[in-house]
């Protein structure tokens, strides 16, 4: 008796890379469980053709599926296959052979090349709303011919893979409110309009840009640490007040933004244009705002007293090593409770130890 062949019959789009043929499908979010079974083993990575799954990834990207159900979006899941397939085409002419039907053993081992935590978060995902059942996700398909091909394959498909700046993810990002915030102050303090660099967190020599979108957003978190519970509109025109006064009193970034001096210049030869002193004086807004929420734009006088020249020797120790500018935490603190003293701010535990500590090797007197 001839045991019957059970198969997967998938409908797919034929297409040919580098010689070889490959296959687009789509396949019902229930079946990629079944169809990419996990293989909870421990496998050495010289055995296996993709990385080890990190479990908090996992739930992040489950999390991100659960809570968008109506906008998420995810790009194809790629594997390979390792059985003997069959295409069987719907026609035998011009674009008909390229649409039909993969047959696929249903003993066949698929193996993924890229997604594979994709399909751990559709998996658990599914445990909790299993209606995504019924949407589906693009499947790309090779046929496997051997371990070191799929390894390959997993080097390659992830050998110029990049993310994104954070501040492009800034400028693009519609759900995160803090996103939308530094937008909106970006679009209405016209320093920032004009200064800030929403593409690179990192800005080349010759820019003639002083800001980063990046280190905005930063300083508005800060800024806004105790604002979340307030109207995002709200939170916005508290924030555009906050740096329109701020930009009154550091008159080096007026010179910049009317063509006076060089922003390249200004940031080799000042600090105030960094990310670090943003931070601060965002976080020195935060205080300003808890303390006179009525009344903060009057005690922001004492900035346009702060020499902000790198050369100033009190950065030293304090945000300056070897140097360069630290962007440590540390002396985000220093860097606050330095501007703070110029606005007669009191200090938190935190900051008193650490002026105390610069005092402690010979630093500020």
């Amino acid at each position: 008796m001839v045991t019957p062949s059970f198969e997967y019959v998938l409908p797919v789009i034929r297409g040919i890379q580098a010689g070889r043929e490959y296959y687009v499908s789509m396949c019902p979010l229930r079946f990629i469980p079944k169809l990419f079974a996990s293989n909870q083993q421990e496998v050495p990575p010289q055995m296996r053709a993709a990385r080890s799954l990190n479990r908090h990834r996992v739930a992040e990207i489950a999390r991100y599926i659960l809570d968008r159900p109506k906008d998420y979006v995810f790009s194809a899941i790629t594997a390979s296959i390792d059985a003997d397939i069959t295409f069987e085409s719907i026609g035998t002419e011009a674009e008909s052979r390229k649409i039909g039907r993969l047959r696929v053993p249903m003993d066949a081992r698929f193996t993924i090349n890229d997604g594979e935590h994709r399909r751990a978060a559709f998996e658990l995902a599914l445990s909790e709303n299993p209606a995504l059942g019924y949407e589906t996700i693009a499947l790309i398909l090779y046929w496997d011919i051997g371990l070191s091909c799929s390894q390959q394959m997993f080097a390659d498909l992830n050998r110029y893979g990049m993310r994104p700046d954070p501040a492009l993810t800034i400028l693009y990002d519609h759900r995160d409110e803090m996103a939308i915030l530094t937008r909106g102050v970006m679009k209405e303090v016209e320093v920032f309009r004009v200064l800030t660099d929403g593409e690179r967190s990192t800005l080349p020599v010759r820019s003639h840009k002083l800001f980063t979108l990046s280190s905005l957003y930063n300083a508005n978190f800060a800024l806004l640490a105790d604002c979340r519970g307030v109207e995002l509109e709200q939170q916005i025109e508290l924030a555009c007040c906050y740096w329109n006064a701020v930009s009154s009193y550091i008159p080096d970034w007026e010179m910049v933004l009317h063509k006076k001096v060089a922003a390249s210049e200004m940031r080799r030869d000042y600090v105030h244009c960094h990310a670090i002193a943003l931070a601060g004086l965002g976080r020195v807004g935060a205080s300003l705002i808890s303390l006179y929420p009525d009344s903060w734009g009057e005690h922001l006088a004492g900035l346009a007293r702060i020499d902000w020249s790198r050369f100033n020797p009190d950065w030293q120790g304090r945000i300056m090593a070897k140097g360069g500018i630290s962007q440590s935490q540390i002396s985000v603190s220093r860097m606050t409770a330095y501007i703070k003293g110029f606005l007669s701010l009191p200090l938190t535990v935190e900051e008193e130890g650490l002026e105390n500590a610069l005092v402690g090797v010979g630093g500020e007197k």
